[in-house]
């Protein structure tokens, strides 16, 4: 009984921000189509109808999951890169800010970057919406890096390289997924031995 009533007594914004939590548990365990709305339900200890009252319909809650997720790793990530320091600094502490959002949200990690083959048009839209968002927003941020690099942070030739940064350090993240008992400061420093001077120290004459 007890239960039942706090369950009434909880806010809606509380209520709301349990099903996303669990939703993308779900969404990142299953995938987009193996996911049942009731599954979610369950999982967040409410019925079929409060869930619905939130959220009109599976693809509106994955959308949401999505882009909260999204802006939660924009700004823990962008914080680092817009921190003070050198910018080697600031370089070790953008990658280890992604890394230690793999580490702590990997559901969010995996639904952000491995789930991108539902084959539902608008969640593919908004998929890549979210991607060209992320990678402009990054671009922005690294506006002062780029511009002694000699790129324009809002050319084309920007954007793909820091396309190029995002992909090369989720590939790192995928790898540590597999390999979880190399620590983070280990793989911190063997990005930042390549991303920073690594492959310029090679005799090859560019």
């Amino acid at each position: 009984m007890a239960s039942k009533e706090l369950k009434k007594r909880m806010p809606g914004s509380a209520r709301r921000a349990r099903i996303t939590r669990e939703a993308l548990e779900v969404f990142a365990a299953r995938g987009y189509h193996a996911t049942a709305m009731e599954e979610i339900a369950t999982a967040a200890g409410v019925t079929r109808s409060v869930l619905y009252d939130h959220f009109p319909s599976k693809r509106v809650l994955m959308i949401t999951v999505l882009q909260e997720q999204n802006a939660l790793l924009v700004e823990h990530v962008g914080a680092r890169i817009t921190g003070s320091g050198s910018p080697g600094r600031r370089l070790r502490a953008t990658l280890d800010a992604y890394f230690s959002f793999a580490e702590s949200s990997p559901a969010a990690r995996r639904l952000l970057f491995d789930h991108t083959d539902e084959d539902d048009p608008e969640i593919k839209a908004v998929r890549w919406g979210i991607r060209e968002t992320r990678t402009r927003s990054v671009a922005v941020m690294l506006g002062r890096d780029l511009r002694r690099l000699g790129l324009d942070p809002d050319t084309e030739a920007a954007q793909a390289v820091v396309e190029l940064l995002i992909s090369g350090t989720d590939g790192m993240a995928q790898w540590w997924a597999r390999h979880p008992s190399m620590p983070r400061e280990q793989l911190v420093e063997a990005a930042m031995l390549v991303l920073w001077n690594g492959l310029s120290r090679l005799p090859d004459p560019y």
